[in-house]
């Protein structure tokens, strides 16, 4: 099979197989670079036709938490005081840039998934 853009469905399927055929190709084979382009072919058109938008900051946030399993109290170090750390989970007050650094830098977090805007609530 020559190789091109994926255009649909089924060549994406057929560019599957291929590149789990060839995924043990030695470094350094003709065998490798196929498989090297293949994913690069794939990966275009997974962007293209199933995207995975980057989570919203505090649902992100909270998973991590709930996955690492921290508590607010954990996140004090990042984000402040117990109060503060409450107003940001609950969506009251924005993360800061400062916040998002010590995140990033503290927890090992994508610092570009944490720097997307979200909705605050609005005060009663």
């Amino acid at each position: 099979m020559e190789l091109r853009p994926i255009r649909s469905k089924r060549e994406y399927q057929t560019a599957l197989k291929q590149a789990e055929a060839l995924w043990d190709a030695p470094q350094g084979t003709p065998e490798a670079d196929r498989l090297e382009v293949l994913t690069l072919l794939i990966e275009a058109y997974e962007r293209k036709h199933y995207a995975i938008e980057a989570p919203d900051p505090i649902d992100f946030l909270r998973h991590i938490m709930e996955a690492r399993e921290l508590t607010r109290k954990d996140l004090e170090p990042y984000i402040g005081s117990r109060a503060r750390v409450a107003e940001v989970l609950n969506r009251v007050r924005p993360l800061t840039l400062d916040m998002i650094r010590r995140l990033a830098a503290g927890l090992d977090l994508p610092a570009d998934v944490l720097i997307r805007g979200y909705e605050l609530q609005r005060a009663a």
